[in-house]
């Protein structure tokens, strides 16, 4: 049961435009310092949280939201389109998004939660990091460790199968990591498999993130660069159909539009080139 107290993002059109910021002086000369202060702050906030078992459903949308408005004072502008889909699926699902940056780790659960009760697929790591793998560990992730395809597919199957029978969605990254270029050949179909194997519809997810840098250091810790939109467009669900082989493209081309109408790198299949171009998808 998602808690009333939860406000989805999306108007009434199903999507979501931040509002005008004007950052005062110093955010605008040090976005990037802001950011992590209030990032830091909040993760340790309500990372202690979780691991005294106080964070729960509202916990764990409040902090997404909270770094969602952290970038938004930061003056970067997040736009969110077809989020009203998520509605028109009564039960759960699997969500499949490509991978740019941490950005989009952090806040889809404040902008999903509110619509389908949600968790991830995760690479170890993720529930090995300070304070914030109490936060994550809390969902109850299913943890991939990315040494044995074979034994990391049985895995997200055998758990993802639990979580959809008791009503949880499933965000998926098929990419195997953040990567600012997109290459189809790269997107697995791991989440395709979940979805046909449990009976569930997909939908898939364009994600432009790279307001949120990839760190030289510590990969979650890149320059915030307010200049870059932050985009996510939500597609229409889609049924798995016999292997999956025609759903898996259907994603691909709708992930792909939209990555090239916002200006995104993608890598063409034929000739493995890439190509910046615009097309129709709105942005």
């Amino acid at each position: 049961m998602i808690p009333k107290s939860m406000v989805t993002l999306a108007q009434a059109d199903g999507n979501y435009s931040s509002p005008p910021a004007s950052p005062n002086v110093i955010i605008r000369l040090f976005p990037s310092i802001y950011f992590y202060s209030m990032f830091v702050y909040n993760v340790y906030t309500f990372g202690m949280k979780a691991k005294a078992g106080n964070y729960g459903d509202m916990g764990w949308y409040q902090s997404s939201i909270n770094v969602l408005r952290a970038l938004e004072k930061a003056g970067a502008n997040i736009q969110i389109t077809g989020l009203n889909v998520l509605n028109q699926i009564s039960g759960p699902c699997v969500i499949v998004a490509n991978h740019m940056s941490t950005l989009e780790t952090i806040i889809l659960p404040g902008i999903v939660q509110p619509l389908k009760d949600i968790t991830f697929v995760v690479k170890r790591a993720i529930v090995e990091y300070p304070v914030f793998k109490y936060m994550m560990l809390s969902r109850d992730p299913i943890v991939v460790d990315r040494v044995n395809p074979r034994e990391d597919l049985m895995r997200v199957l055998k758990e993802g199968a639990i979580h959809l029978q008791n009503g949880r969605s499933i965000i998926v990254f098929p990419q195997t990591t953040r990567t600012v270029v997109f290459d189809p050949a790269q997107f697995n179909t791991i989440g395709i498999k979940l979805a046909r194997d449990a009976g569930v519809p997909i939908v898939p997810v364009a994600v432009r993130s790279d307001a949120w840098g990839i760190g030289k250091v510590i990969k979650e810790f890149g320059k915030i660069d307010v200049s870059r939109p932050v985009r996510f467009a939500f597609g229409e669900p889609v049924k798995v159909e016999g292997r999956g082989n025609g759903t898996h493209q259907e994603i691909i081309r709708f992930i792909t539009d939209h990555l090239t109408a916002w200006g995104c790198t993608v890598v063409t299949p034929q000739t493995n080139e890439v190509s910046a171009t615009t097309s129709a998808v709105s942005t």
